[in-house]
């Protein structure tokens, strides 16, 4: 049996939170440590594929959406290996996600399972698998949660309204953890975090008592965020030496950690 991989779900069913680029950044890093990265776009609106695909989700002949929806014979052709980020392969989201959570769960009995299904024969040929999901606790977040190894949960740590609802994504991965036992909380990622905002400091309390775990890396403010979206390309290619590359840099190695993924490489820090 080769090496388990990986599979990491970023979930919160608070639009906004920095889902996505947790994921993008995530996945770059992980790619320069010489990782096989996969990121699965699970989300309709597909920021992730039009962040790191090289072709427009519209363009795209097997999707996250037919993959879901049709025989895992077309798993080969949903990967698609050229992508904007170095080791970084990715089976793209699109629109058509929207109906596809009806569609299975009229065409099969365990409609949340669906995406384990298909994505069992990678086990091993990938290090890591990111899944990025919507900003949603339906049918596919449930799919993403039935599949993952390790769930991070990405709060917004300047907004008020960051745990709005954090409780109800807690209850869902309990219930998700009937079908998948073996799911595990990486933690409460704080995104758009400043210690010296009082609105921060409560919101870092209240996650840290809500949610029972904080990854210890915080994700500051950034204009980088923005730039690296608009360029198509990860924040440490727009600045590597700016507070945000090396706070993702950190959270990379950080999960390295936490999950005994083997490395190959070392990066430099002029890579």
């Amino acid at each position: 049996m080769p090496n388990e991989t990986i599979v990491i779900a970023v979930a919160n069913h608070k639009g906004g939170c920095g889902k996505t680029t947790t994921v993008v950044n995530l996945a770059s890093e992980f790619g320069r440590l010489g990782l096989r990265v996969l990121v699965v776009d699970m989300d309709p609106q597909a920021n992730a594929s039009m962040h790191i695909g090289k072709k427009h989700p519209s363009e795209i002949t097997v999707t996250c959406a037919e993959l879901l929806t049709s025989d895992i014979e077309r798993l080969p052709q949903a990967i698609n290996e050229d992508t904007m980020l170095e080791n970084v392969s990715l089976i793209y989201g699109s629109l058509a996600l929207g109906r596809t959570e009806d569609e299975i769960r009229e065409q099969t009995p365990r409609p949340s399972e669906e995406l384990r299904h298909k994505l069992e024969p990678l086990q091993g040929l990938f290090d890591v698998i990111l899944i990025d999901t919507p900003p949603s606790l339906k049918l596919l977040t449930s799919n993403a949660l039935a599949v993952a190894t390790h769930v991070i949960v990405p709060i917004e740590s300047g907004s008020q309204y960051g745990l709005y609802g954090v409780g109800d994504l807690m209850r869902h991965c309990t219930k998700i953890r009937k079908i998948n036992p073996s799911l595990e909380l990486l933690g409460a990622l704080l995104i758009r975090h400043d210690e010296r905002q009082t609105v921060c400091k409560l919101i870092e309390n209240a996650a840290r008592d809500q949610i029972g775990r904080l990854i210890p890396i915080k994700i500051p403010t950034s204009t980088k965020v923005a730039q690296a979206a608009i360029a198509q390309s990860s924040i440490h290619s727009i600045d590597r030496t700016s507070k945000v590359a090396r706070e993702f840099k950190e959270l990379a190695r950080w999960i390295v950690q936490e999950t005994k993924i083997v490395v190959t490489k070392e990066p430099t820090d002029g890579e």
